[in-house]
């Protein structure tokens, strides 16, 4: 979990003005600090804690705020704080789970500028663009970067992004990060730093954003329902790492439907309804390829020297979460 903290970063790597075709001041301007209350009984208390801060983009002119979702999953208070001007209050808008993208809703008039929605996909924003990621607070907290990668993300937590965009050098305080192509468009989202290589020729210490083209397709959805229009995806409720090419549960959400079925913690997952698995990404996506929220999963698993099946009932994630207040 990212937090803003006081700090300004190394004027070695802010962006300067004279380095865009585009008015960068006012760009970074539409990024606000952002900081969620969450109940101490949520369910992901435990996990993301009870106080959540990051950043948010403002795309819209009525007070819509793009940011990553698990910073207001579940808040019951959210505040947004622009770089001119005081801190104001606003609810969790919507938050989908297969991208991460989250929507704020400003209960007050932000005097900030909206950022317009660009376009990233590889043609409009290849690898090797200079970008900037920018967080609450101008140029002193915001990096001057390049996109470095673009390949699939597994991530621990039941979530694949077909595509992911890798910026270096990283920013510290990720979370919500506004990815600013050299058109001066939000191009995506920061979700997370990685400490370790993705791959050969990349740096040890990235930004994992969520492109901007994955937003478009449910941004009227998001704003009109708080969800895509779709069956939820089923969900188990484990965490799982790779080791030696073997899927590895670490962890269970508890009362998920992964800790219902007597799961463990070390049991190694080795099929998915008869299809071996050996990557995050393959096993989630054969979980997914069974239907809709609900449907039975049958794993086989190993587990102190025996094998066997185990047949998870899978659930809706989001029907464990707590809803947002209504304001």
């Amino acid at each position: 979990m990212s937090s803003l903290g006081d700090r300004p970063l190394s004027p070695a790597v802010r962006p300067k003005p004279e380095d865009y075709g585009y008015d960068l001041d006012r760009a970074l301007a539409s990024v606000l600090g952002l900081r969620a209350i969450v109940p101490a009984d949520a369910f992901t208390a435990e996990t993301l804690g009870t106080e959540r801060a990051g950043n948010g983009v403002l795309i819209r002119h009525d007070g819509v705020v793009l940011t990553i979702g698990y910073l207001i999953t579940e808040a019951e208070s959210v505040w947004l704080t622009p770089a001119d001007g005081p801190a104001v209050p606003a609810y969790a808008l919507a938050h989908d789970q297969t991208t991460g993208f989250g929507l704020v809703q400003a209960l007050a008039r932000l005097d900030a500028p909206a950022l317009p929605l660009g376009q990233s996909n590889a043609t409009a924003a290849p690898i090797g663009d200079h970008v900037v990621v920018a967080g609450a607070g101008g140029r002193q907290r915001s990096v001057a970067a390049r996109i470095v990668g673009r390949q699939e993300f597994a991530g621990y937590w039941e979530y694949v992004l077909d595509e992911a965009i890798f910026t270096a050098p990283a920013h510290p305080n990720w979370g919500g990060t506004a990815l600013i192509g050299p058109a001066g468009t939000l191009l995506g989202i920061g979700s997370l730093q990685l400490q370790q290589a993705l791959g050969e020729g990349l740096p040890d210490h990235l930004n994992m954003i969520v492109p901007i083209d994955l937003l478009k397709p449910i941004l009227d959805d998001l704003l009109t329902l708080g969800r895509p229009n779709r069956p939820p995806r089923p969900w188990l409720g484990f965490y799982a790492t790779v080791v030696d090419d073997r899927v590895v549960i670490v962890g269970l959400a508890t009362g998920g439907p992964a800790e219902r079925a007597d799961l463990h913690s070390g049991d190694i997952v080795l099929e998915v309804a008869g299809t071996e698995v050996n990557d995050l990404a393959e096993l989630f996506r054969r979980i997914w390829s069974l239907g809709h929220a609900g449907v039975e999963v049958p794993l086989l698993v190993h587990r102190e020297g025996r094998t066997f099946e185990v047949r998870v009932t899978s659930g809706d994630r989001n029907q464990f979460l707590k809803r947002p207040r209504l304001h």
